[in-house]
């Protein structure tokens, strides 16, 4: 027998287990520190009152005879797929059909096991800094990947050139980490591209519910011609808060073929064999939060984060440090004080400051001498991270 050799080529230390490991060794010296989490993306607002009623009901519903529900279909219930698509034709004005709606217990999973219906000969296309899931669960397949730089001469928004050549491309806007998005005009050349060179762009849409400017789409399909070449992932983790509850749904284009064969089909092969389906209180309860109460409800806790990054671009802004994010997004991306690399910027933060952020070197050698700050954390938390920052390097 013989083990996928593709493993011993990961980075053995993942990014946030680092992080933990360093935090854990500074708490043994400083026992009392009041630390502020402002690294990791985790939400911090409990889920909204209609997803809690829809899966108290539901879970009630399970107690019964009548209301019993076993096995359900893999690719998710309709009463959920078509909340979903009449989820896009609201807020994208975009029509997707429920049938190309697949839910899932979140974006990150199914960014991976996407992977299952393409070759592995196929050359992948990543961006750098990158969401480092897009390029581990390439490396143990043992694909070929390709980075593309994101840096401030571009805005952090890689664009195709004409020596690129990809067969599958991973996109994330609003992005993670870096914060930038991508607009119409610049998302349509991505989608120019892929048409032209018969390349499937797998588009993270993971925070579309943070842009707020128009000409940024929040859904690819917005572009003309994205249904014949993009596969979209989204997530109702930051949407809804659902980070430990565990929802989100792929769409595939019934229009999206490749050497013949509509990846819809396949897509519905491979999770009809490997995936069970998402708990029925649990799609419920997503339910809930895509219709008109659910949605105000959702949308203010969206708006708190958003208040949150305000917040913060204001003292990063004061302090004159360059950044992008914040505005559709929930990620700040700081470049370091004094030249400090970044890894030495988040040792020096936490010990001087007790604030945690995310070292952008862990994103990818383009992330070198930036660090990640997430918007997620509780009002009063925002605000003293950041009167301690101010208090510490705006003397310096």
């Amino acid at each position: 027998m013989h083990i996928n050799t593709n493993y011993q080529n990961i980075e053995e230390t993942y990014l946030f287990s680092e992080i933990a490991e360093r935090v854990r060794k500074y708490m043994e010296k400083d026992k009392g520190a009041a630390l502020i989490k402002m690294g990791i993306g985790d939400v911090t607002r409990p889920l909204c009152h209609s997803a809690v009623e829809a899966m108290v009901k539901a879970a009630e519903e399970m107690g019964t005879p009548e209301g019993f529900h076993g096995y359900g279909p893999e690719q998710g219930y309709d009463f959920l797929r078509e909340e979903i698509a009449d989820y896009y034709q609201r807020t994208s004005g975009v029509k997707v059909f429920s049938g190309e709606v697949f839910v899932s217990d979140g974006a990150k999973s199914d960014l991976g096991n996407i992977l299952d219906i393409f070759s592995v000969d196929n050359v992948v296309a990543v961006t750098d800094p990158v969401y480092p899931v897009y390029v581990d669960t390439n490396v143990m397949a043992g694909r070929k990947i390709i980075k593309l730089a994101a840096t401030a001469e571009n805005d952090f928004l890689p664009m195709p050139t004409p020596d690129l050549q990809a067969d599958i491309i991973y996109l994330c806007s609003p992005n993670n980490p870096t914060g930038a998005a991508y607009d119409g005009a610049r998302l349509k050349k991505w989608v120019d591209y892929a048409n032209a060179h018969g390349s499937v762009i797998l588009y993270d849409a993971a925070y579309e519910s943070f842009i707020s400017d128009p000409d940024i789409p929040r859904s690819i399909y917005a572009v003309d011609g994205a249904r014949s070449c993009a596969i979209e992932f989204c997530s109702l983790s930051k949407t809804a808060g659902f980070t430990g509850t565990r929802c989100g749904y792929t769409v595939v284009p019934e229009s999206l073929i490749r050497d013949g064969v509509q990846l819809r089909k396949m897509w519905l092969r491979r999770q009809t064999t490997k995936f069970n389906g998402v708990a029925y209180p649990v799609q419920r309860a997503a339910a809930a939060c895509l219709k008109e109460k659910g949605l105000a409800e959702i949308t203010e806790n969206i708006a708190y984060y958003k208040e949150n990054a305000r917040i913060m671009a204001e003292t990063f802004t004061e302090l004159g440090w360059p950044f992008t994010g914040g505005k559709n997004s929930p990620y700040l991306w700081v470049k370091c004080p004094n030249g400090m690399r970044s890894w030495a910027f988040f040792d020096d933060l936490l010990v001087r400051a007790n604030v945690i952020c995310t070292p952008g070197s862990g994103f990818g050698e383009c992330g070198e001498g930036y660090v990640r700050f997430t918007s997620f954390n509780t009002r009063d938390n925002t605000i003293e991270a950041m009167k301690r920052i101010k208090d510490i390097f705006g003397q310096s």
